[in-house]
């Protein structure tokens, strides 16, 4: 490709005008390319077009980062398209530095090249297992426990009718949903069932109204077999993601660690597990309000209301919030933008149903990476050994981080 064609793409990249064919055209040339360097320099001099002496803001230079490495990863499904990058907050985010960065993933360039030359599959296979036990990955599993406190087992239970419940058919499909059917003509009473999800499980259900819910692992959701006239209400802990069906005479509630959640028809994620700091709404579509005690924010697509657990405090993340990383689980994905090595390391030990153990003097350095659920727990180890800022040992189900 002729140089000034490629200056001309790598411009429109930062002007953020670049087409989708475009972005095409310049992700091929990237991933094909073999000089490092001349792509460093095409790419400084499209920055320094700008303003040779401004500094890149730390912000912008990890969206950058985060956008190349995620349109990487979705344009390689057949590649080996999962990369983590340690980012070292002490380090200056200088404009050159950010530059190469954001190509690493694409070329595997910059700090890799400062490692041994070693496949993904190698690097895993050095991580000190002591009994050289598979610990895979989570996947479709869940029990739904009835109105009479009778527990079916999805994952274990064939697809068809399972029961009746306060009026409502309940079938398992073959694509590993559960689906409630409401039956118009029948009037029952209002019974409730609860869908949980253990720890390396996941399923996704369609409430009686026709809302879509999925449970991340070690999560549950309790709701009522037939909605009342006047709301939709479900209690939930965990994380789920949520797709609701337009009601506007019926408002859909969602109660958490006394939070309240409310919407009429809208898509949302709500992140609620014991061990994170805060609970964190999440809005994709629509708008929604979240209350806690005398404390009420609104918030619009793109937003994120953060709770207190243990105060009435809101606050509203405005800026920063990647909604692709929020809803990666959902998606098969680890997404992380960051993260530090425990943040990483509590979504590793809920989808693969491990303990975690740190040594002392672990790194405070954070990640960036994109990598599959359903890969086993060593080549997400091993990616992570890769940076050279960490390593694992893995005893039976413990991994020990040093």
């Amino acid at each position: 490709m002729p140089t000034d064609r490629i200056k001309f793409l790598i411009q429109l990249y930062f002007d953020k005008t670049i087409d989708n064919s475009q972005q095409s055209e310049l992700s091929e040339w990237v991933k094909n390319h073999a000089s490092d360097e001349e792509l460093i320099a095409l790419l400084s001099h499209a920055w320094q077009a700008n303003d040779e002496n401004i500094v890149m803001p730390e912000v912008a230079s990890k969206n950058i980062l985060s956008a190349v490495l995620k349109s990487s990863s979705s344009k390689n499904q057949k590649k080996d398209s999962n990369k983590i990058i340690p980012l070292n907050k002490t380090a200056p985010w200088i404009k050159r530095f950010v530059i190469a960065a954001s190509i690493l993933i694409v070329c595997s360039i910059g700090y890799f090249l400062r490692k041994p030359a070693a496949s993904h599959n190698a690097v895993a296979r050095n991580i000190n297992n002591t009994k050289g036990n598979i610990i895979k990955p989570g996947g479709s599993k869940a029990t739904l426990t009835l109105s009479d406190g009778t527990k079916i087992v999805l994952d274990s239970t064939g697809n068809g009718l399972l029961t009746k419940q306060g009026g409502a058919s309940v079938i398992k499909r073959a694509n590993g949903k559960l689906q409630y059917l409401r039956d118009q003509s029948v009037t029952s009473e209002v019974v409730y069932n609860t869908m949980s999800t253990p720890v390396g499980g996941m399923y996704e259900v369609v409430l009686p109204d026709g809302s879509n819910v999925w449970l991340n692992s070690g999560s549950s959701i309790t709701y009522p077999t037939s909605f009342s006239r006047n709301e939709r209400r479900v209690q939930m802990t965990g994380e789920a993601y949520f797709e609701v069906a337009h009601d506007r005479t019926r408002p859909f509630h969602v109660s958490v660690n006394n939070m309240d959640v409310e919407v009429l028809g809208t898509h949302f994620n709500i992140n609620s597990y014991d061990n994170e700091p805060s609970i964190k709404t999440t809005l994709l579509e629509g708008k929604v309000k979240v209350s806690k005690g005398n404390a009420t924010v609104l918030i619009i697509p793109g937003q994120q209301a953060v709770t207190a657990k243990l105060s009435n405090d809101l606050s509203i993340n405005k800026n920063g919030v990647d909604l692709d990383q929020v809803v990666a689980w959902k998606n098969g994905k680890f997404v992380f933008i960051d993260d530090d090595i425990k943040s990483i390391m509590r979504q590793i030990e809920r989808w693969y149903g491990v303990s975690v153990t740190y040594n002392t003097n672990v790194t405070n350095e954070e990640f960036i990476g994109v990598i599959s659920r359903s890969v086993n727990i060593t080549q997400i180890l091993g990616m992570l050994e890769k940076t050279g800022s960490v390593k694992f040992t893995i005893q039976d189900r413990n991994i020990i981080v040093q």
